[in-house]
């Protein structure tokens, strides 16, 4: 994407912000991760006394009604607020005001947001309105807020952004393509500052019920909330849904430069592929997993041997981990046990299309810190996931360049290649 483009710009990430389950902004998030702290919880937000899944990386903290009019509180979903702090918090990192950036700067200023379930909890909620005779408390805008492409609209909106206001929904790897997209749109020269990353709030009733039917969340650790996501344990027993919102701002480079703007790190390469094989489950061999890091690589430029750190998939669950272990070794032959490694679910659930930008915004603080966050709850290792997870406790490393993984459903893969300037 980068490389072979026709004398391509280099895109840098220039601002972080953050609304997760373990902290409100970017460094309470960071010093959840490096504490080892898990966001995981009973949910308060409904009742689920006649659930068999209780738990979830459930935000409770969060003032959303501060981010919004009081008008649009009833006709907006959840990751509306999620995303606009998450974006405030972001540009402000940046060091850019959007109130004094010109009509021509603003139209060259877009939004590229990736969701799995967008409005679906928000749709939800209108149907409980209308199926139980009261009309009236539903949302004159349920159905444009209940799109997923309302979510970019939003940000557009709120800071007068003229440039491409976009939403990529790919299942778990819907926020790692819209960082790619974005980035691939300065990359090309076509903006100069975009929006990225992903939100996501599953968490309602009938979203949970769902997942719930398809045997794929935990029920085994209603009563340790806090133990039920371990990634890559022998003891793991499936996903713990979760919700967050990671925004960055990317920019290209040598304007990035000539305002002096703090450079997290540069975005190198990308890519993606399909197993074309299954709704759910990925194949057993890792084969496209594996290329689609392999891909990244080739696009950034660089050998398997360049890079110091992985951020994990790592959905707790006994196929996908094994799998995205085998994909590794595919991908990095014998530096696979050189690589450091670490799964961000471990302690935020998986906030599903939103899960690579949280992965990304580990990689950034990693890069920018040396300090690899913990796989948490990783007590007793599986022998089929034998590399090095980083588990339970924080440790210190030299990390230059790191891929972010990312696998979703309809056997889904991408990866991002980021390296520190």
């Amino acid at each position: 994407m980068f490389k072979e483009c026709s004398g391509p710009r280099r895109v840098v990430i220039t601002g972080f912000g953050c609304v997760t389950p373990i902290g409100i902004g970017r460094e309470a998030f960071w010093n959840g991760l490096e504490s080892g702290r898990s966001g995981v919880k009973r949910i308060e937000g409904f009742d689920v006394s006649d659930s068999a899944i209780r738990i979830a990386a459930e935000i409770s903290d969060f003032d959303w009604k501060a981010e919004l009019n009081p008008k649009d509180r009833r006709n907006v979903s959840r990751c509306v607020p999620l995303a606009l702090a998450a974006a405030r918090e972001a540009i402000a990192d940046s060091g850019i005001d959007p109130s004094e950036l010109d009509l021509e700067t603003r139209r060259r200023f877009g939004v590229v947001l990736g969701t799995g379930g967008g409005g679906l909890a928000f749709t939800e909620q209108q149907y409980v309105y209308w199926l139980t005779g009261n009309a009236s408390s539903a949302s004159v805008y349920t159905i444009p807020s209940s799109t997923h492409g309302g979510l970019s609209s939003e940000l557009s909106m709120v800071f007068g952004l003229h440039g491409p206001s976009h939403i990529v929904s790919t299942g778990c790897t819907s926020s790692t393509d819209a960082f790619a997209y974005a980035a691939q749109t300065i990359a090309l020269g076509k903006t100069d500052l975009m929006f990225t990353g992903g939100v996501d709030a599953p968490l309602a009733r009938g979203i949970l019920e769902g997942f719930n039917v398809m045997t794929v969340l935990t029920r085994a650790w209603n009563d340790e909330p806090e133990r039920a996501s371990r990634p890559f344990d022998l003891s793991r027993s499936g996903i713990v849904l979760g919700e967050g919102s990671w925004i960055f701002v990317l920019e290209e480079y040598e304007k990035a430069i000539d305002r002096g703007a703090r450079i997290y790190a540069e975005v190198l390469g990308y890519g993606s592929t399909c197993d074309a094989y299954h709704r759910v489950r990925l194949e057993e061999n890792g084969v496209e997993p594996a290329r689609a890091m392999t891909l990244a690589l080739a696009d950034a430029g660089i050998g398997p041997n360049s890079v110091d750190y992985v951020n994990l998939h790592g959905t707790s669950t006994q196929l996908n981990d094994r799998i995205e272990t085998q994909a590794i070794k595919n991908a990095f032959g014998d530096h696979a046990y050189k690589l450091r490694m670490s799964a961000t679910k471990s302690q935020i659930g998986h906030p599903q299309g939103a899960s690579g930008a949280a992965g990304i915004g580990s990689a950034l603080m990693t890069l920018n810190t040396g300090v690899i966050a913990p796989t948490i709850n990783l007590d007793t290792p599986d022998p089929a996931c034998d590399l090095d997870y980083t588990p339970n406790e924080a440790q210190n490393a030299e990390i230059g360049t790191a891929l972010c993984n990312c696998i979703g459903f309809g056997s889904k893969n991408s990866a991002i290649v980021l390296r520190t300037v």
